[in-house]
């Protein structure tokens, strides 16, 4: 059984590292293709290309990354801080060219004369020193890394409901891509039928039985029918373009399967993942956040702690010279007793905007949940709407034969086939559009309920 276990185990990572090859080969292969050629992509490969080439998710990973650095430069301030300096001083100033003598070792005895001490001649000074600084205690460096880390998390769970909101614009433009290429069916269909009715029209006129007006009448008829798709092709070129450009490429990408429906769950399923949604994780964060800017704000009332220290050289000569050496141990308590009130009013504007943040919070969860409550009742009006559309397109197919049939008999006039078939055209599309109308609506109750990769069994990558 273990052995089973690792063969599986070994078969899955197998097949993730084979899926990744071929979306990569997938995202580098489709800029060569020629405009005559079709890609066409299953939904799953659609949304796991778009996640890795989708021009706006590309660029909030970086700004993901650039949040990440901030980490590290909140935590520099508590390393310690080493400087390099080299300094030249000419000077004739008595207490200057006393103390470079003495720092350069070379002071004598005839430096102690009174004419030298008052009246000393000019002195060159080149200060070599290296500094070290280590803080111990700041309490306001702690809190700002706290801080960054918390925002850091934020911006993750930002990360993650963009993948979300990605995934579902793909979703919803694969589905326009099939509604379009089913309203180009429709449109064939439409304009097959209007060639028969007008080659029934004219069989009826060679024949001495209709009217020359019913020819002209079918021969509109054709040429609607034939602008109809004409409009419906140039509505999935746009289509498939836009589903590339989703995918971040300049190439339109075709889809290759009529997806299936996900299964409609009761309310509670989607109220409980909404409680979890990504937006919803990074504005708690943000509170938090908002609550440690208080402390922040507090900080300063704190002393700050460190140690340091520096060694020198001097030469009257040349920079970096050694003529004397020295060092400097130190330890420093800076505290900033008074400021002019000026941390009182801080912590009181932080206290003000971590209520203003727990605001926000509490309006966004009441926002997602009634979005949640919007979009399953939309999910179950879209659902209702395709039954009622596939009873239409069966009630208009069978009046349309009808119809045909009481025209081809001489009972009814043309006029009435071609309402008819303009019915049948129109139910035609109805249908097609309820049906991914609501597979849309479906979709969006799994985005706004934050359970959409759950839904759809895909899994979003982790960064």
């Amino acid at each position: 059984m273990e052995n089973a276990g690792r063969q599986a185990a070994k078969g899955q990572t197998m097949r993730k590292v084979l899926i990744s090859f071929i979306l990569s080969l997938t995202l580098f292969g489709l800029a060569a293709l020629s405009p005559a050629q079709e890609w066409a992509l299953t939904l799953r490969d659609a949304i796991e290309l778009g996640l890795k080439g989708n021009p706006e998710l590309r660029a909030f990973h970086n700004s993901v990354y650039a949040e990440r650095e901030s980490i590290g430069a909140a935590r520099s301030s508590l390393l310690p801080k080493i400087t390099l300096e080299e300094r030249f001083m000419r000077t004739t100033n008595p207490t200057f060219a006393f103390s470079s003598k003495l720092n350069q070792e070379r002071f004598t005895q005839a430096d102690f004369a009174i004419q030298n001490l008052n009246n000393p001649a000019a002195i060159n000074d080149y200060q070599t020193s290296i500094s070290v600084e280590q803080p111990l205690f700041v309490k306001k460096a702690y809190v700002g890394l706290k801080m960054a880390r918390e925002e850091y998390s934020a911006r993750l769970e930002d990360l993650s409901r963009k993948k979300e909101e990605v995934a579902f614009n793909i979703v919803r433009t694969y589905l326009s891509v099939n509604t379009a290429s089913e309203f180009v069916e429709v449109s064939k269909k439409g304009v097959e039928d209007a060639k028969e009715h007008l080659r029934l029209a004219k069989l009826r006129y060679d024949s001495k039985l209709g009217l020359y007006s019913d020819v002209l009448r079918a021969s509109t008829g054709l040429t609607g029918a034939e602008q109809r798709l004409v409009s419906a092709e140039k509505n999935l070129s746009v289509a498939k373009r836009a589903l590339g450009l989703l995918l971040g490429l300049s190439e339109p990408v075709a889809t290759s399967e009529e997806p299936k429906a996900l299964a409609l769950k009761e309310i509670d399923y989607y109220k409980n993942g909404s409680l979890a949604r990504k937006d919803v994780k990074s504005l708690e964060k943000r509170y938090e956040n908002a609550m440690n800017n208080i402390d922040l704000a507090r900080s300063d009332y704190f002393p700050v702690v460190g140690i340091g220290g520096s060694y020198q050289i001097n030469d009257h000569a040349a920079p970096l010279g050694s003529e004397g050496d020295s060092w400097t141990v130190t330890a420093f308590l800076r505290w900033n007793i008074f400021d002019g009130t000026l941390r009182s009013h801080e912590t009181s504007k932080a206290n003000y905007r971590a209520a203003e943040a727990r605001e926000y919070l509490d309006g966004l969860r009441k926002s997602v949940s009634f979005r949640v409550y919007e979009a399953y009742l939309g999910a179950e009006e879209a659902r209702k709407n395709q039954e009622l559309a596939a009873s239409s397109l069966a009630t208009a197919e069978e009046g349309a034969r009808l119809v045909r049939l009481r025209y081809e008999n001489s009972l009814s006039p043309v006029i009435e086939l071609l309402d008819a078939q303009l019915s049948l055209d129109n139910a035609r599309s109805g249908y097609s559009a309820a049906k991914n109308e609501y597979l849309s609506a479906l979709a969006a109750l799994s985005y706004e309920s934050g359970t959409i990769f759950k839904d759809l069994d895909i899994a979003a990558s982790a960064d």
